[in-house]
């Protein structure tokens, strides 16, 4: 992840993979969901920069691909390798995300009369327990999003003194920063700032409190070599199981370069 030479015009979906895909380094085995086609490209970038550098290849399933995929019966082969401890980490997001690390997938109001209904939980509890590093994800960052508490826990973010759980919340990326996870104090702390927004926009659109310094941190950007590489073989292999979502990118890098 690392290069001297100065990368071209960053788009913010294309800082988001980058970072993401600074998140998984280390891992082995990446889970991605369905609908999740920002997650997936930054496991993809990291895999393909561990390519040729000598360390551990990084094995990606991308639930619903078929050429990411290493299940042949979807959900219940993931729950059954992430149970065995074989998966480093995964993505989970949420209509409400709050500041332990609590996350909604239910809808908004008191349960069972929820005024917006949303998906459901589905497995996202069993997979916050088991998968050591969980990625909350949400690129819309507004305090409709980020509350100061969930109306619906779908999966808590911290459990008390001995509840068996090796897995939770290791950072909140969102579309105007990122944080990292204090499971030991259950909050968030603001490690840095995407280029255009302000420590002060990202409090006022905060519904929660956070720890941070008094000179945050700007989102790293990428070098040329590695936005290099997400333009032309990531973007293509993210076309098998996105094709629209590709697209997009195509264009909106394609804009931000005219």
């Amino acid at each position: 992840m690392k290069g001297n030479a100065i990368a071209p015009p960053v788009t913010p979906r294309e800082l988001l993979i980058v970072t993401i895909a600074r998140l998984l380094d280390g891992t082995r085995h990446v889970a991605v969901g369905a609908s999740s086609p920002i997650p997936a490209a930054g496991a993809m970038l990291l895999r393909a920069l561990k390519e040729g550098s000598g360390e551990a290849p990084v094995r990606l399933s991308i639930l619903g691909s078929v050429r990411h995929n290493f299940f042949t019966n979807g959900g219940a082969e993931l729950f059954d390798c992430a149970a065995q401890g074989r998966i480093d980490a995964f993505f989970l997001g949420g209509g409400q995300i709050d500041g332990h690390g609590n996350i909604n997938l239910v809808g908004t109001g008191p349960y069972p009369t929820s005024a917006v209904r949303w998906p459901g939980s589905f497995g996202s509890a069993f997979l916050y327990y088991v998968i050591p590093r969980v990625i909350l994800f949400r690129e819309e960052h507004t305090r409709r999003v980020l509350v100061d508490r969930v109306d619906f826990i779908s999966a808590p973010g911290a459990s008390d003194s001995g509840v068996y759980r090796t897995g939770g919340p290791h950072a909140l990326l969102t579309g105007r920063g990122l944080f990292s996870f204090d499971k030991t104090r259950r909050g968030f702390r603001l490690e840095s700032i995407h280029p255009g927004h302000s420590l002060p926009e990202i409090v006022a659109e905060t519904g929660f409190a956070f720890e941070h310094d008094a000179e945050t941190a700007s989102t790293q950007l990428p070098c040329a070599r590695t936005l290099d590489l997400l333009r032309s073989r990531v973007f293509d292999e993210l076309a098998e199981t996105y094709p629209d979502f590709a697209r997009q990118l195509h264009d909106d890098t394609a804009i931000r370069a005219g």
